[in-house]
């Protein structure tokens, strides 16, 4: 790890801690807004929802455009985008245009996570890139966090549209910053064929060392018949894979959005205060949070589909404990941040595994419609939630049966790792940028 590079972590760190503070932005200033407006919670439902079919949108449509034009561009691109609509939703006049606006800004947010993750897996050192890369999706909980002090000491004195502003603000801040220090992916120019100065400039900057001239470079690729991005993903030797990936990465984000969007309510309906219950659910994220560290950290020194198998089959036994123990068990606060350990720190280490799985022109492709197909688990977790709540379920029976999609990740990641031994995947091995010959 040179400079460069501890450079460009920390540019990837800021995207996502600013992505993370966008995303959870409207869930801090929806009580403001419903008493300005005056509409009920059920009418606002639609601008709660619009950002994540965004997410949703922005993935799918992200992962291509980066492996066609190149990954600085669509990043920088996606953060432009998420920070003018950001800006554009705090001048919304009703629900409508807010819901809209939302939307669009879903799609940068959701262009921009994977897009940092698969720049990043291409220039950080393989054996600590997945420990590096958990330390960039850190920053998703630092601004999901941080959006909550600075809405509680912004709302008062200056009002809800103030924190939007800020919100919106601050990635276009980073975008000349951005344009200005961000490097494309070596490995990305010579698959496409860039010419050789450029790409020596590129790797110059990021190693410190001067290339002579004439000098060729070339990246060893396993070979894959499908042109197009979207068609390697399921072509011979990945479509395996691809479905594996999609379906653990669904699983998770069910058991993790259904948690984290209904515990607070299903504590408080169990009798406990409402602060208590925000406090004891904020638990989760700490959690998660270490959990992403250490889980990266064990992946870079054993198999990484058994250590993320594992993670998921240990947050399966904490919430199969959670449930039943009740939520006035006196070792709620501690079950809920093992969940948390467990499941979060699993999904993480998720995305840093979906790099290696695919060769560079489709690297982001796959990474991207991993997480957006997994987006549809988000969004069920939120729905199902509520369903189970409006029938009359409590506490105990809907945590208990969040055991069984955390048991289906930690089994469907197996079936990855089997793919690739069965079928013998080439690896990608992208640790390093580019090779070079005089």
């Amino acid at each position: 790890m040179g400079g460069r590079q501890w450079l460009l972590l920390a540019l990837c760190f800021a995207i996502v801690a600013l992505d993370g503070m966008d995303v959870a932005i409207m869930g801090f200033l929806a009580p403001s807004i419903l008493q300005e407006w005056s509409v009920s919670r059920a009418a606002f439902g639609i601008v709660m929802s619009a950002a994540p079919f965004g997410l949703v949108l922005g993935a799918l449509l992200a992962g291509p455009a980066s492996d066609r034009i190149g990954r600085k561009a669509v990043l920088t691109g996606s953060v432009l985008l998420f920070g003018l609509f950001t800006v554009a939703t705090a001048y919304a006049a009703n629900l409508t245009q807010m819901a809209t606006l939302r939307l669009l800004t879903g799609v940068g947010l959701g262009a921009a996570m994977p897009n940092s993750t698969t720049l990043l897996s291409e220039y950080v050192p393989q054996r600590s890139r997945s420990l590096l890369i958990a330390v960039m999706f850190t920053g998703f909980n630092l601004g999901s966090g941080v959006v909550g002090f600075i809405a509680a000491a912004m709302i008062p004195a200056q009002g809800w549209r103030s924190v939007l502003m800020l919100g919106g603000v601050l990635p276009l801040v980073l975008v000349p910053v951005l344009i200005a220090l961000l490097p494309e992916s070596a490995r990305f120019l010579v698959v496409r064929r860039a010419a050789a100065d450029r790409i020596a400039r590129v790797l110059g900057r990021i190693s410190g060392t001067v290339f002579a001239p004439g000098t060729e470079f070339f990246a060893p690729e396993p070979p894959v018949q499908a042109r197009k991005p979207i068609g390697v993903l399921f072509s011979k030797g990945y479509g395996l894979m691809t479905g594996a990936l999609w379906v653990t990465y669904f699983m998770g984000l069910l058991v993790i959005y259904l948690l984290t969007g209904w515990l607070p309510t299903l504590i408080k309906d169990a009798g406990l205060p409402i602060s208590q219950a925000a406090t004891i659910t904020a638990m989760f994220q700490i959690g998660g949070t270490v959990g992403a560290i250490l889980v990266g950290w064990a992946m870079d020194r054993r198999a990484p589909t058994r250590v993320i198998g594992a993670a998921y089959a240990l947050g399966a036994a904490c919430i199969l404990a959670l449930g039943l123990g009740g939520a006035l068990s006196g070792s709620l606060t501690l079950l809920v941040a093992a969940a948390g350990f467990f499941m979060s720190g699993a999904q993480t280490g998720l995305n840093a595994f979906a790099p290696n799985c695919y060769p560079t022109r489709a690297r982001a492709t796959g990474v991207s419609w991993m997480l957006g197909m997994g987006r549809f688990g988000s969004i069920t977790g939120s729905m199902v939630g509520g369903v189970l709540l409006a029938l009359g379920w409590g506490f105990g029976s809907i945590i208990s049966l969040l055991a069984v999609p955390a048991v289906l990740a930690g089994l469907a990641v197996q079936k990855a790792r089997r793919v690739e031994e069965a079928e013998e995947l080439p690896s990608t091995g992208h640790a390093a940028a580019a090779s070079a010959s005089h």
